[in-house]
């Protein structure tokens, strides 16, 4: 039965609009329910370095495919590596002197007191934490890759300071992507983690079909919107698709 607009009233107009302006977009009895949302790579880093310091080299280039452990940026490092190899020599030293007063314990007990043997001992023990320490200064002035994926961004160039946990360079991995949409409380009700879910993505001039899953369900509903926070993983080996782009998703 068909009804005049005039029986709704402006207030359910202003609620359907508000609904379809935050992603909930409500369909025809048997469509479904439209959700609109937007992607997001599985991984997206945003490194930093523990000190202050000066950008001393970057290998690689903004879009460049990069692999676990690979070096992304490192700061300038030359007088903390001179520190390394000096406290490697006092090491060395601190080695080769605890070694001959034990050893001369050994041949002869009575000429090396005990105390002497453990300040030896002792000193050997504290060059050895120092060169320790060197070596990490030396480490933490070197970001590596957490991840594979691609360097999407620096935020410093060579020869640039950066302060303490400041963003230097951002890195993604694309090969899985999520949808992520916010859908009304009481249509929400009929998501399942693992439900397959088929989303159209806007990734050029016609929308591109993927298959995913649903990996998360928020436990919460956002009190403010009565909107119901979920996710969608898709495959996305080839990199065909770039994340951030919007798409739809739809429950039925």
């Amino acid at each position: 039965m068909n009804r005049s607009p005039s029986r709704f009233g402006p207030a359910l107009a202003a609620t359907v609009l508000g609904l379809a302006l935050a992603g909930f977009a409500p369909a025809r009895a048997g469509e479904g329910v439209v959700v609109n949302g937007i992607t997001e790579p599985i991984k997206d880093l945003t490194l930093a370095f523990p000190m202050i310091g000066v950008v001393g080299t970057r290998p690689l280039d903004e879009g460049a495919p990069i692999k676990i452990g690979q070096v992304v940026i490192e700061l300038d490092k030359q007088l903390e590596q001179l520190d390394v190899e000096r406290k490697r020599l006092v090491r060395e030293l601190a080695r080769a002197e605890w070694e001959r007063v034990k050893s001369l314990a050994e041949r002869n007990s009575i000429s090396v007191s005990p105390e002497e043997l453990d300040k030896k001992k002792a000193e050997y023990d504290i060059a050895k934490v120092e060169h320790a320490l060197a070596e990490e200064t030396v480490a933490r002035r070197v970001i590596l890759s957490p991840i594979d994926g691609y360097v999407a961004q620096f935020y410093r160039d060579i020869g640039e300071k950066c302060e303490e946990q400041q963003p230097v360079v951002r890195v993604v991995d694309t090969r899985q992507c999520f949808f992520v949409g916010n859908v009304d409380a009481a249509a929400g009700r009929s998501l399942r983690l693992d439900q397959p879910l088929t989303v159209e993505i806007d990734a050029g001039p016609e929308p591109m079909t993927v298959q995913g899953v649903v990996c998360y369900i928020s436990p919460v509903v956002d009190p403010a919107s009565g909107l119901l926070k979920f996710k969608v993983l898709f495959q996305n080996p080839e990199g065909k698709l770039r994340p951030g782009v919007t798409g739809r998703a739809r429950l039925h």
